[in-house]
């Protein structure tokens, strides 16, 4: 029996023994023509950065460095010893890059310039009258007489002198005249609803107050025309003496309406001054205006025979609509 099974295990041992001295061989052989290559991965890292400032017109110069390393190869038999390593790194040469001034991001509008309306006749003429105007001699230069004489008394320059002003008080007779109660039926009514007294009516009252001829307008300065008003001061005259002062104002729509509106101012001038002596003072009053508004005025609808339009426009009672306008229903639209 042992006899039997030692050549048993001879033999599987010499079969091991020649498959094992076989294997050697043939992987000796194998590893000389394969090599295993390992190549670990290429990793570039490049960083760049561009910071720009919100208020900086330039660029800050950028460089960007790029470094690349080759790849690293080595070489291994099957027996794990080292055939060939071979190692290599190169670096790459900084790269700098340099941008161009960046262009200004503030933007400044530019407007063309204004250019004068073109001229027209109205334009053209009003600005004539109102160089005419400046060019008017005052009233106090260029004379070449003296003012005359009254009774060995000369005369009183009325564009400077304030003579006789609140000095003497007016007759009882005068001041009766002169603080009487407005007339109802002499007051007229604007269709805005401004009452007033009409100019003729204040003449009247100073004639019957100091005569004709007891009183006068003296201007105290020259006109002055612009391109819709005239306008000049004037004082009132009683008696040889000056008694109020006042500025008169009146407004033109076409240069030939001028002289008109010179006449205009004065009269409004008249107005203003009488309010000092007390004549129809009940017109500046609240209370008066409100009731005479009460009991003498109406408000009516009117329509404009040309355009049609339709607006509000108040009257006295006794009074009736005039052309171009004509009554219409009120609230009709």
């Amino acid at each position: 029996m042992a006899m039997a099974g030692n050549p048993a295990r001879r033999g599987l041992s010499l079969v091991l023994s020649s498959s094992s001295s076989r294997a050697a061989p043939i992987a000796y052989r194998i590893s000389q023509h394969r090599n295993f290559v390992v190549t670990p991965p290429v990793s570039a890292f490049t960083s760049s950065t561009n910071f720009r400032s919100p208020t900086s017109t330039t660029a800050a110069p950028k460089t960007t460095t790029a470094a690349a390393a080759a790849p690293k190869v080595s070489t291994y038999t099957s027996n794990g010893a080292t055939k060939a390593s071979t190692t290599a790194t190169t670096k790459a040469a900084p790269k700098t890059s340099t941008s161009g001034a960046t262009a200004q991001r503030t933007v400044v509008p530019s407007f063309p310039a204004t250019e004068p309306p073109p001229p027209t006749a109205r334009s053209t003429t009003i600005a004539a009258e109102n160089q005419k105007a400046q060019q008017q001699r005052s009233l106090t230069e260029g004379l070449s007489d003296q003012p005359p004489e009254l009774e060995g008394v000369p005369a009183i320059d009325w564009t400077r002198s304030y003579h006789g002003l609140g000095g003497v008080a007016f007759s009882a007779e005068q001041q009766e005249i002169l603080l009487a109660p407005v007339e109802q039926d002499d007051v007229e009514v604007k269709p805005d609803g401004i009452i007033y007294l009409p100019e003729i009516k204040y003449r009247r009252i100073l004639n019957r107050a100091f005569g004709p001829g007891g009183w006068g307008l003296a201007p105290r300065g020259e006109s002055i025309v612009t391109g819709k008003l005239v306008t000049r001061e004037y004082g009132l005259i009683v008696q040889g003496r000056l008694v109020s002062i006042a500025r008169g104002e009146q407004q033109y729509f076409d240069p030939d309406g001028i002289p008109t509106a010179t006449e205009g101012c004065k009269s409004n001038a008249l107005m203003r001054c009488c309010k000092d002596l007390g004549i129809a003072s009940e017109l500046w009053d609240p209370r008066f205006i409100r009731k005479f508004h009460n009991d003498f005025t109406k408000e009516v609808w009117v329509e404009h025979a040309t355009t049609k339009k339709k607006r509000k426009m108040v009257l006295r009672k006794d009074d009736t609509v005039k052309y171009p306008f004509k009554e219409s229903k009120a609230g009709a639209f």
